[in-house]
């Protein structure tokens, strides 16, 4: 009876862990520890046994996960563990911004070797200089625009 009580109180500590720290590990070794005291029960002390310890845990469970989702978040502790707004920035030009800056004037902030930082119109764009490298202060042109960043070169002198 011992070992089973021991199990059940390490496998529930670990899943009450588990909540502080996330990735599965934690839940699945207190999960594997409360099962191995269930078959316990069922070896030791027979079926009427082992259906009162499945229970027990079962209702053990359905209280962690009450107490997870509906009870921490209301708490300080969870107000500061869980996130509760969303970011709608972007870490790019993408889209019409893009093309609004394709044929724009850049400046290196950056080395661009070939990737590095520019600025146009005073703000700050990850690029993609196509014609190599260029040192910090380089004058560049905005030729176009990939996925995540612009893609710049030095402009064309018309001699």
């Amino acid at each position: 009876m011992t070992l089973i009580v021991l199990l059940f109180s390490i496998g529930i500590l670990l899943l009450v862990a588990e909540v502080i720290v996330p990735g599965g590990v934690l839940g699945a070794v207190g999960g594997a520890l409360m099962l191995g005291g269930c078959v316990l029960a069922f070896v030791d002390y027979g079926v009427g046994g082992g259906i009162l310890t499945v229970v027990i845990a079962s209702l053990i469970g359905l209280l962690a996960l009450y107490v997870e989702f509906k009870v921490l978040p209301r708490t300080k502790l969870g107000k500061r563990a869980f996130l509760t707004s969303e970011m709608t920035g972007v870490s790019a030009a993408v889209g019409t911004e893009a093309q609004r800056l394709v044929g724009k004037p850049a400046t290196a902030l950056t080395m661009l070797s070939p990737s590095g930082y520019v600025q146009i119109d005073g703000r700050r764009y990850e690029a993609f200089c196509q014609s190599g490298q260029a040192p910090v202060g380089t004058a560049l042109e905005v030729i176009g625009a990939d996925s995540f960043r612009l893609i710049v070169s030095q402009p064309q002198s018309t001699s």
